[in-house]
């Protein structure tokens, strides 16, 4: 599809939908919507040149999905449920969508059908939409198209990860870092992300002499970033927000410096926004990194996860605090065997990333040659961030996620054969997933926790634009 406007874009999808003067979406024929019109909107919100058409194309894809059932949800109220002690034996499966995003996607909500889940969620981190080159907007329009696409009628959670504040550029210019945070998170919601992670933790200070000493500017900072989220937040919508007192790859947490965060996230939440809903989960460091640890021949090394951490603190968050647990991060290249451990050990949400990236780019049928021009990109480009002493595999598996924005029509443009068999693939790991964490047969429990908006037809920003 090769558009120059709003009105052409529409124009070559009116067998499927039409959009009146009032800009309410009427869908015509839903057979051909979800067959053709799907895929060429996706294609248009991720790559169009013209920003009219990438605009249309994000409103069109929100207004068709909520037509046709699919609509952005917050899942506090399933959270809120786990804090109450209603549900349990259940983790929440958060799928890091780099790229190949719609295929990616749709594997996961044909996962979902195959399986009846419902918990589920689509995510993307701070750093994540610069390197991959997928603002907010186009990610929410990608993944309704393929909601569309796949058939899947119910909410659909998108997260902001990993919402992080960075230490260099906060000791530089705290207020200009805040800032920048704030836009982030105002964009954000205004996508349909009814979900997002603030991640401070960065900031904690472990030279300090108390553990409130030590998790101050953590806590405080999260509350200032909950606070601007409820004043955000839509009519009838409140977004599910979660803290960090760990950072990844660094000392496993404890029990009491969550306990020290708690409190002072607490009074602090308290004097910003006098009874607000705070946060609905805990990130915790158990011992993973994100990606894994890769070695010189570019395996990936064991992994010591400690699940009484998780036990411990998610316990604690649930049974005195009424949080969903604790959430595991950087989970993705662990060994399938310990997946169906997490539901038992008070973990509420997992992270999952570089396993499904190294999936597509290790599969046979994957172009050798994109590969090998992927990797010399990486050289050429990425050098300056090779570590003393990595050797060439190791180098290529830390930054080979930095790949998808500058080869971001390469993939879209793979073959639809190739591209329905990394999907398969994609959506055989989801299956295996959803049911080793407890998500499979979530879909009741989901739809009776989470309902639909009034009117579910809101317009997407425009948002930032991509270079795509």
């Amino acid at each position: 599809m090769s558009t120059s406007s709003a009105a052409s874009l529409r124009a070559e999808l009116a067998t499927g939908y039409r959009v009146d003067d009032r800009n309410d979406l009427h869908v015509i024929d839903e057979a051909w919507c979800r067959r053709e019109a799907a895929p060429r909107l996706a294609r248009a919100a991720a790559l169009a040149a013209e920003p009219e058409v990438r605009a249309a194309a994000h409103a069109d894809a929100r207004a068709l999905a909520a037509a046709l059932g699919a609509w952005p949800a917050s899942i506090a109220p399933l959270y809120a449920a786990m804090g109450r002690g209603e549900v349990d034996g259940l983790t929440v499966p958060a799928v890091n969508v780099r790229g190949l995003s719609y295929e990616t996607a749709a594997a996961l909500f044909e996962a979902a059908l195959a399986t009846d889940a419902g918990a589920f969620i689509f995510e993307i981190a701070r750093t994540e939409i610069g390197y991959t080159d997928q603002p907010p907007a186009e990610f929410v329009a990608v993944i309704l198209c393929a909601a569309v696409a796949a058939g899947y009628r119910g909410p659909v959670f998108v997260q902001g990860d990993h919402v992080q504040v960075r230490p260099s550029a906060y000791a530089e210019d705290p207020e200009r870092e805040l800032a920048a945070v704030e836009a982030l998170i105002a964009e954000e919601i205004a996508a349909g992300f009814y979900n997002i992670d603030v991640d401070t933790s960065t900031l904690v200070d472990l030279s300090q002499p108390t553990l409130d000493a030590q998790q101050r500017l953590n806590y405080a900072l999260a509350a200032r970033l909950t606070a601007r989220i409820r004043a955000l937040e839509p009519e009838g919508v409140s977004v599910s927000v979660g803290g960090e007192i760990g950072e990844v790859g660094t000392a496993n947490s404890t029990v009491d410096e969550f306990e020290a965060y708690m409190a002072g996230y607490a009074r602090e939440l308290e004097r910003l926004a006098p009874g607000a809903v705070g946060i609905s989960k805990i990130s915790v460091q158990t011992g993973t990194s994100h990606g894994g640890v890769p070695l010189a021949d570019g395996s990936v090394a064991n992994v010591q996860l400690d699940f009484g951490v998780l036990e411990s603190i998610g316990g604690r968050a649930r049974g005195t605090y009424g949080l969903s647990g604790a959430v595991q991060h950087g989970a993705s290249t662990l060994p399938a065997e310990l997946f169906h451990r997490f539901p038992a050990s008070c973990c509420s949400e997992i992270h999952l990333a570089t396993g499904f990236q190294n999936l597509v780019f290790g599969h046979p049928d994957f172009p050798a040659e994109l590969l090998a021009a992927i990797d010399r990109h990486l050289h050429d480009a990425r050098g300056a961030e090779r570590k003393p002493g990595d050797s060439d595999q190791q180098f290529v598996y830390k930054l080979r996620k930095k790949a998808w924005g500058p080869f971001k029509r390469q993939l879209w443009d793979l073959p639809a054969d190739l591209r329905a068999t990394l999907r398969a693939a994609l959506r055989e790991q989801f299956v295996f997933l959803m049911r080793q964490l407890g998500a499979a047969g979530s879909g009741a429990l989901v739809r009776s926790c989470v309902h639909a908006p009034r009117s579910s037809r809101q317009p997407a920003p425009a948002g930032r634009e991509s270079r795509g």
